[in-house]
C-alpha cells in the first residue's frame, strides 16, 4: 500500500485510535486479513467468521511486525476501532485509489472473468507496473485488499468483479471507480440466485453505468457477440469499444481454429493494425477472452503486434482453471476443477476434443470427469442433461459423472443421447472416481476434472497427478 500514518488511515475510516503510541507511525506494509500473511509494516484487518475471529490474532500480528489491527473492538495493541471493518476497509480502498492516479480497469462476466483478468494483466503489465485481482478475490473484501495492495509505482490496477445479486456491482465500483469497464458475458451462472438472464444483465450492466462519460475517459469496452452484453451500450455515456468474432466488433478475431493440441490461433484485428495469435491456453473460449483484453489494452495505448506477442505468451495464472499437466506415462491431466456454470463446461468439453485429436493419433482417449454445476435453480436437470448430451456429440472416449442426483442427471443425459455400454458411468464421489481411472487409465489418454468449487473435484485430478508421479499405472 501507499505510505499512510496511523492518523490518516484513522480520519479517513472513521475511526478511533486505541493503544498507539505514536499516530505518526505509518502503515508501509500490505493490508491483510490472514494473520499468516502479516509482514513489516502491515494492518491487519480483523474479521469475524463463522469459525475464527481474527480479534484474537491481535497480539500475535503486532509480533510478527504488523503496526496495528483495523478492529471493531479494542484488542490491547495498536489498533484503529470503527463500527465495521468491512466498510472502513472499502473506504481505505476508495481513499488509496484516488491518491494512486493509476488507471483502473474493472471487469465482470457469468463466465471467464478471472482467466480474461489473468490476460490482460499480462499483456498490460509488459507496458508499466501491474497490481491485479489474485485468483477470484473479487468480492466486497478481496476487491479492496487488492486496490490496497498498488503502490505508488502502479499504473494499472484490474479488478475482477463477482455479483451475487442487484447492487453488488454497483457497490464494488463505487468503492474502486473504474475508468475502463468490461463486461465479457451474460450466462447462467448463478441463474438460481438472481431469477433468470435479464436479471443477471441487469446485475452486470451495472459497472458500465458506474464508468466516467467518454469525455473524462471513461470506456465501456462490450462483448458483440452477446446481445445482451451489447444492448449495455445504452447504459452507459463512456465511450464504447466492441470486441468479438462479429463484423461489428472493433476488436475481433479471423481465421479462429485450433492447434492438434486445443490451443486456439487466429488472426487479430484492431482499428490500428493486425497480428496473428497462437495462444498457450487451451480451448476455442479463450479467443473470446482475449480479445477482451486485446480491446482494453488497445484502448490504453498498445499496438495490435505489442498486444499479440504479450497474449501469445500469456500463460495461466490462477490455479485449477484449464492446467494441463502430462504425466510421465504419458497420461495428460487437465485441471478445470476450481469452478464451473453450463458455458464454462460447455467450453472445457470442445477443448477436451480438441485435445482428443491429438491423442487419438497417439492411441489415446477422452475422459470427461464432471460433477454437480452450482446454483441454477430450475434450470438444474436440463443443464445438466445437456451436458451429459454435449459430451457424447463431441465423441468424449468415456464421461464419469460424480457425485449425487445432478451427476444422475449428467450420466442420464449421455445416455439418453446415444451412450449405451461402457461410454458412460456415474459413480458416488471423487474416491471412486480415483479408483475407476486409476484401474482403467493408460499412456496417450486426456482426463478433463471439472464441477463447481463445492464439489472439490480438484482432489481426483491431484491424486491422478501423484498416482503418475510415483510410477503407478504405466502400462
Amino acid at each position: 500500500m501507499i505510505a499512510l500514518s496511523l492518523a490518516e488511515i484513522a480520519e479517513v475510516v472513521g475511526g478511533q485510535t486505541h493503544d498507539i503510541p505514536d499516530p505518526s507511525v505509518q502503515v508501509t506494509g500490505e493490508v491483510v486479513r490472514d494473520s499468516r500473511e502479516v509482514g513489516p509494516g502491515s494492518l491487519f484487518a480483523a474479521f469475524v467468521g463463522e469459525r475464527v475471529d481474527g480479534h484474537d490474532f491481535a497480539a500475535q500480528v503486532v509480533e510478527q511486525g504488523a503496526v496495528a489491527v483495523l478492529a471493531s473492538r479494542p484488542v490491547g495493541v495498536p489498533a484503529i476501532v470503527v463500527d465495521d471493518v468491512q466498510t472502513a476497509l472499502g473506504a481505505l480502498a476508495r481513499h488509496v485509489v484516488r491518491r494512486l492516479g493509476a488507471t483502473l480497469v474493472a471487469l465482470t462476466g457469468s463466465a471467464g472473468k478471472t482467466s480474461t483478468k489473468d490476460l490482460i494483466a499480462q499483456v498490460l503489465r509488459t507496458k508499466a507496473p501491474t497490481v491485479f485481482t489474485p485468483g477470484s478475490l473479487n468480492n466486497e473484501i478481496g476487491l479492496p485488499l487488492t486496490a490496497l495492495s498498488a503502490t505508488e509505482n502502479t499504473r494499472f490496477l484490474v479488478l475482477e468483479m463477482g455479483a451475487r445479486g442487484i447492487g453488488h456491482i454497483r457497490y464494488l465500483a463505487d468503492l474502486t471507480p473504474p475508468r475502463i469497464g468490461l463486461v465479457l458475458n451474460v450466462g447462467t451462472a448463478h441463474i438460481g440466485e438472481f431469477g433468470g438472464r435479464e436479471q443477471i444483465a441487469q446485475a452486470k450492466g451495472e459497472l458500465v453505468e458506474a464508468l466516467p462519460a467518454a469525455e473524462d475517459g471513461g470506456v465501456a469496452v462490450l462483448n458483440a457477440d452477446d446481445p445482451l452484453v451489447s444492448a449495455m451500450a445504452t447504459r452507459t455515456k463512456a465511450k464504447v469499444v466492441l470486441f468479438g468474432e462479429s463484423a461489428e466488433a472493433d476488436v475481433r478475431a479471423e481465421n479462429v481454429r485450433l492447434t492438434d493440441t486445443g490451443q486456439p490461433a487466429f488472426s487479430l484485428h484492431t482499428p490500428s493494425g493486425a497480428s496473428d495469435v497462437t495462444m498457450r491456453l487451451y480451448g476455442e473460449h479463450h479467443v473470446s477472452n482475449a480479445l477482451a483484453a486485446a480491446a482494453v489494452a488497445h484502448e490504453l495505448g498498445m499496438s495490435a503486434e505489442e498486444i499479440a506477442l504479450a497474449l501469445s505468451e500469456a500463460g495461466s495464472l490462477s490455479r485449477w482453471r484449464m492446467e494441463v499437466t502430462e504425466r510421465p506415462d504419458g497420461v495428460t491431466i487437465v485441471n478445470d476443477a476450481y469452478n464451473a456454470n453450463p458455458e464454462s463446461m460447455r467450453a472445457a468439453l470442445r477443448a477436451l476434443a480438441a485435445m482428443g485429436t491429438a491423442a487419438q493419433a497417439r492411441g489415446g482417449r477422452t475422459w470427461a470427469v464432471l460433477g454437480k454445476m452450482a446454483e441454477l435453480g430450475d434450470e438444474a436437470f436440463a443443464e445438466h442433461d445437456a451436458v451429459g448430451r454435449l459430451a457424447v456429440r463431441l465423441n468424449v472416449g468415456k464421461l464419469v459423472a460424480v457425485g449425487g442426483v445432478e451427476a444422475s442427471w449428467l450420466q442420464l443425459g449421455a445416455y439418453n443421447e446415444g451412450s449405451w455400454g461402457e461410454e458412460s458411468v456415474h459413480v458416488s464421489d471423487a474416491q471412486a472416481a480415483v479408483d475407476l481411472l486409476r484401474s482403467e487409465l493408460r499412456p496417450g489418454d486426456v482426463v478433463l476434472v471439472k464441477a463447481s468449487r463445492s464439489v472439490g473435484l480438484e482432489s481426483v485430478a491431484q491424486a491422478l497427478l501423484q498416482t503418475g508421479a510415483e510410477g503407478v499405472d504405466a502400462r
